[in-house]
């Protein structure tokens, strides 16, 4: 069950709840359909942190190497060797960790535009136009919009907002289709 629906289960009216959404939003406080974020966001920083501490050791350690044997030539092509392998892992773990907070981010957004299937609406974006800075997403919003129009299926949407005119309630009298249908009770 979603926030807005606890708060409408709880009588409160909708000038109540954007009350109380426009604070939250104020506040930081987010909403999300990941179970334990805040403790994946924590477990994910405390491994950055130690990796970087890790990192900066072992240049240390290299670095040293590197200033007490400058006579032996084949310990200084495997440091150098070492700083390139070095230099390679970080790249790949800051991509990694670029990665995971994209990912993190567009499964938000997602979750905030109401997407009944976050895989099928991800195969439809196009993610070379999507740029994660400063934690937003660039790019996605127009994306998000346009799918809402062509593919609203995807999207747990009012029916008022959508404005396909089905109106489920209305009633009224069936359309003559032509036909005539006379049945007979079969006895």
């Amino acid at each position: 069950m979603k926030l807005l629906e606890i708060l409408k289960a709880q009588g409160l009216t909708d000038e109540q709840i954007k009350a109380i959404q426009t604070s939250m939003k104020e506040n930081k406080v987010y909403e999300t359909s990941l179970e334990n974020a805040e403790e994946r966001y924590n477990k994910l920083k405390t491994q950055k942190s130690e990796l970087d501490n890790l990192l900066k050791e072992r240049d240390t350690q290299l670095s040293d190497l590197s200033k007490n044997n400058k006579d032996n030539e084949e310990l200084l092509k495997q440091i150098k060797d070492l700083q390139v392998l070095n230099k390679n892992q970080v790249a790949e773990y800051e991509n990694k960790i670029n990665k995971m907070q994209f990912d993190y981010a567009l499964e938000g957004e997602l979750t905030g535009a109401k997407c009944k299937n976050n895989k099928a609406l991800k195969a439809l974006l196009d993610m070379n136009n999507i740029k994660y800075q400063d934690g937003k997403l660039d790019g996605l919003e127009d994306q998000i919009n346009s799918l809402k129009e062509s593919d609203a299926y995807l999207f747990d949407l009012d029916q008022t907002s959508t404005g396909s005119g089905f109106n489920p309630t209305g009633g009224g009298e069936p359309k003559e289709t032509g036909f005539n249908f006379n049945f007979q009770p079969i006895k």
